[in-house]
């Protein structure tokens, strides 16, 4: 969900040897590309399995992937997207190559409609019992039949308390004239929608045309506030001083506060967005059975407290936490208190009530 095209790689740890020795041990799979010779043969040391995974900028470091290939002895091909929307229409296109690709929750619930995803052996991915409470039984897919969580986070206001001391508990603060030209927005439409939702006291998954309408004229009222609209560079802005508020996910927050130690994070009283991007197999992938390997050593505690490290997204690993850095595992920006988990709601798919989001996401715009 999060586009991570400006986040920097930091320097990754290899995993140790046991770990690599574990994977290293587990079968080769039997999906493997059909013209892959059979061991003996005389191009057989040439040719490697190849496993291709499509998701989100920078989410996964080059050392993690060539430590996967080392140890299973494949080769792992990353090609990477922008947005949920942009993932959905290069599938819808004819895109058939990619094994493992890393939708947002909604995206997940769209994608079993259309009947892209396989299903998963989750004898397979043992990992999967490490999950944290509060991803298990998810709406969109409570079984976990096709979708195993990845990272998570949740969407609320950076601000800046050298200016803002006493720390901002609703939505509505984004709607002070006084930080006119001092705040961002996400560029993301049912995030956006979804704040105005909350301060409104609704659902942000609200399908009721009235609903959307009075959001849309709420947030239209807003916009000659607005400095600009990104899901980009807001860590950026806190961090320069460009902008006091930011509404936006918890790991950029969380960069910016490196930066600029009088950045915080809070989640709004009225309650937010709770997100997961999850890990799952396309129907078409040729490898199912490296790909849900793939997604376990993705899985692995060890992989993931790195991958958060480096991220500032929360695994979905609940024992990943503990080895998480202590400063990265008490950031409310990476892992929110318990106390706000009760008001957190997930983005669901909206059917036709999209059709409004979009018309009206479009004349806010244009405005």
């Amino acid at each position: 969900m999060r586009d991570l095209a400006h986040i920097r790689l930091s320097t990754f740890y290899l995993l140790p040897l046991t770990f690599y020795l574990l994977i290293s041990c587990q079968p080769t799979p039997d999906d493997g590309p059909k013209n892959t010779p059979k061991a003996g043969s005389s191009d057989a040391s040439q040719t490697t399995t190849t496993l291709h995974y499509f998701t989100w900028s920078d989410y996964v470091g080059p050392e993690l992937i060539a430590a996967f290939e080392k140890a299973a002895g494949v080769k792992v091909v990353v090609d990477t997207f922008s947005s949920n929307e942009e993932l959905l229409a290069k599938l819808q296109s004819g895109a058939i190559g990619y094994d493992v690709v890393v939708p947002s929750d909604f995206m997940v619930s769209i994608m079993i409609k259309q009947g892209l995803l396989a299903e998963l052996d989750l004898t397979k991915i043992p990992n999967v019992s490490m999950l944290a409470e509060q991803l298990r039984r998810l709406p969109f897919d409570p079984e976990h039949r096709y979708s195993v969580p990845y990272l998570w986070g949740t969407v609320g206001i950076g601000y800046d308390s050298a200016v803002i001391p006493t720390p901002p508990d609703s939505w509505a603060v984004l709607w002070e004239p006084r930080y006119k030209g001092k705040i961002s927005m996400l560029n993301d439409q049912r995030e956006v929608f979804g704040a105005a939702l909350r301060v409104m006291g609704q659902s942000l998954n609200a399908k009721d045309p009235m609903l959307i309408e009075q959001a849309k004229a709420k947030l239209v009222s807003q916009k000659p506030l607005v400095k600009t609209y990104t899901s980009d560079n807001y860590d950026q802005l806190l961090a320069s001083g460009e902008v006091v508020l930011a509404h936006g996910w918890g790991g950029p927050v969380a960069r910016a506060m490196a930066v600029r130690p009088s950045i915080k994070y809070v989640i709004p009283k009225e309650g937010s967005t709770i997100w997961a991007d999850c890990l799952v197999v396309l129907k078409t992938s040729r490898n199912k059975d490296l790909a849900m390997r793939f997604i376990n050593y993705l899985l692995d505690r060890e992989v993931a407290a790195r991958t958060t490290n480096r991220l500032l997204f929360a695994s979905s690993n609940r024992e990943a936490k503990a080895l998480v850095d202590e400063k990265v595992r008490a950031n409310p920006a990476v892992y929110p208190p318990d106390s706000a988990l009760n008001r957190l709601e997930w983005i669901a798919d909206v059917g036709e009530a999209i059709r409004l989001y979009d018309r009206a996401w479009t004349e806010l715009k244009m405005r």
